[in-house]
């Protein structure tokens, strides 16, 4: 039988993840640009006559090309063979040179070159996160429930660019004997994603949104553990971009659970 003392335990493995997470070298913290991709060839490096300057790593990098058909090839600087990058939304492709990690993001059909610094101190100096005490009572079995049929919706993000999305269940929750209900945006079937603000946003919490992942999915259930709301990439990089909750998911009530607001 899971007690309450196991209960906090477990989410304080799961914070200590997801800090390690924050700071490994794939994380959100090292990150020091982002440059939209645009047909032709750029060159990339840390010296000043490459078309994309970067802040760390060798002079010369190598060159990124994107073709007429939305293609994209990345040729290292030191003659090795190129490489044709395999592009894919939901998990861009990264190579590395030297110390840097370099991925192809895609939004909207249009791709993006995100480096990462794999010798930033930013991780080492980052304080942590901190969060609401745990409360269990916050970890709810919600209903979930099919849509009779799937919402086509736009959803915008941080640097106003919207985004097109599709959305096939809701999940719905009472509190204090009032019923909520919340859109999963993002994510996949296994792991729905729920971007959401509630009225915490306008003194502790990230004021864009925070992110909530469905667990432990049923046949007509869904665990929202909202000791999990996390704060979003972009409230650790300039280089992210994050989507805004649909309205639907802007709830009236304080959630004090999950991540607080980090401080810059």
């Amino acid at each position: 039988m899971t007690t309450d003392q196991d209960y906090i335990r477990s989410i304080e493995d799961w914070r200590a993840k997801r800090l390690a997470d924050l700071k490994a070298d794939n994380g959100w913290l090292n990150i020091i640009g982002r440059w939209w991709l645009e047909q032709g060839t750029a060159t990339v490096g840390s010296a000043a006559d490459n078309d994309i300057v970067l802040s760390a790593g060798p002079a010369h990098v190598g060159t990124i090309e994107q073709d007429a058909k939305g293609g994209v090839t990345f040729a290292p600087a030191d003659g090795g063979e190129a490489i044709r990058l395999k592009l894919d939304k939901k998990s861009p492709p990264r190579f590395t040179v030297g110390q840097l990690l370099l991925e192809v993001t895609t939004l909207n059909g249009q791709h993006a070159l995100r480096v990462r610094d794999t010798r930033s101190t930013a991780p080492v100096q980052f304080p942590g996160i901190e969060s609401f005490p745990t409360d269990p009572s916050w970890r709810i079995v919600a209903d979930w429930t099919p849509l009779e049929t799937p919402i086509q919706m736009t959803v915008d993000t941080v640097l106003g660019i919207p985004t097109e999305v599709t959305i096939t269940h809701k999940a719905a929750f009472t509190r204090d004997g009032v019923r909520y209900e919340l859109l999963p945006t993002h994510g996949t079937p296994q792991m729905p994603q729920f971007v959401l603000r509630d009225l915490t946003s306008r003194d502790k919490t990230y004021p864009a949104s925070r992110f909530l992942f469905g667990e432990d999915i049923g046949a007509d259930t869904i665990v929202l553990d909202f000791n999990k709301a996390i704060n979003p990439p972009c409230a650790f990089s300039v280089h992210a971009v994050c989507p805004l909750p649909p309205a639907e998911n802007v709830l009236p009530i304080r959630i004090e659970a999950g991540e607080l607001k980090t401080h810059d």
